[in-house]
């Protein structure tokens, strides 16, 4: 009996030992935790490395994709690291899978270039252009050189009041043969530049033709400086106007939103038809002008 009143003193017990002792769930999920707090830390790091804050805003579901094109176009040539560039290589591919994404119903391209790759600007250019979805195109800062076919490319394009655009003939870099065919060369690919511009936008052959080649602008080169309303005016831009404005007419030339315009139109007017047809029951006339009541009056 005593032997067995000792076991019993000797013996733990559980009720007073476990809460004192963290389980071995309690801790995983302060190990998760920690980890997460860690990842969170580390996204906030790279965030304020990459744009200079902690907190972005979040983009919401949208059907409009936005492409930005700033810097140098870099096209067969790897430029500088001190360059700020845009790879072409990786536009394209974002061009072919905007087309073939049907949530994409729309694009909105945003440039502050100074140029670049001729036939890297031609290839963007022609992607454009050819894609089946609206596109718009906001000239930010600056659209030179090859940025004027990209911007031109475009269903609507709208310029800032001050971004100014360089109509300027192309030049070549690094070793020239100084042979014939070496400007013909440069001619036809110069052609290829003006034709898709004066395609793809109000101004004519000519017109594009005498502002690359004027002598009275630029103090080291041959060209034409366009600020806002300057390009508006040449027919090589639309529209001036911000970002605003460029995604309501990205929004208005969108399928699904001229549907709803064409239904608000015909339902007003069956609206106006079925009042004018109760006022012709009821024995209303129209509504007469002010000068024909007072007319009416003094008879």
């Amino acid at each position: 009996m005593d032997q067995e009143i000792k076991d019993q003193d000797v013996s733990p017990n559980p009720a007073t030992t476990q809460p004192n002792q963290p389980t071995q769930d309690q801790g995983q999920e302060q190990g998760q935790d920690q980890k997460q707090q860690q990842q969170k830390m580390q996204q906030q790091l790279q965030t304020l490395k990459q744009l200079g804050q902690t907190n972005i805003p979040q983009q919401p579901n949208t059907d409009i994709h936005s492409l930005t094109i700033v810097g140098q176009i870099e096209g067969h040539r790897v430029l500088s690291p001190k360059n700020k560039t845009t790879k072409y290589e990786h536009l394209i591919p974002q061009l072919t899978a905007i087309e073939q994404n049907p949530k994409i119903k729309g694009v909105i391209v945003n440039l502050n270039t100074v140029g670049g790759d001729i036939e890297a600007g031609l290839a963007i250019s022609e992607m454009l252009a050819s894609l089946s979805k609206p596109t718009v195109s906001l000239v930010l800062g600056g659209g030179h050189s090859i940025g004027v076919p990209i911007a031109a490319s475009t269903d609507y394009s709208f310029i800032a009041k001050t971004a100014t655009m360089i109509v300027h003939p192309i030049r070549l870099t690094g070793k020239v043969i100084g042979v014939p065919q070496t400007y013909d060369y440069l001619d036809k690919m110069q052609e290829r530049i003006i034709k898709f511009v004066s395609q793809n936008s109000a101004i004519t052959e000519e017109r594009f033709k005498e502002l690359m080649f004027e002598t009275g602008e630029l103090v080291r080169d041959v060209g034409t400086v366009l600020i806002g309303d300057d390009a508006v005016n040449e027919g090589i831009i639309n529209e001036v106007g911000g970002l605003s404005q460029a995604i309501n007419k990205l929004r208005s030339l969108m399928p699904e939103d001229q549907q709803n315009n064409q239904q608000g139109q015909q339902n007003n007017q069956q609206q106006m038809q079925n009042n004018n047809q109760q006022q012709q029951q009821m024995g209303v006339k129209p509504r007469q002008g002010v000068i024909e009541a007072l007319e009416e009056d003094n008879q």
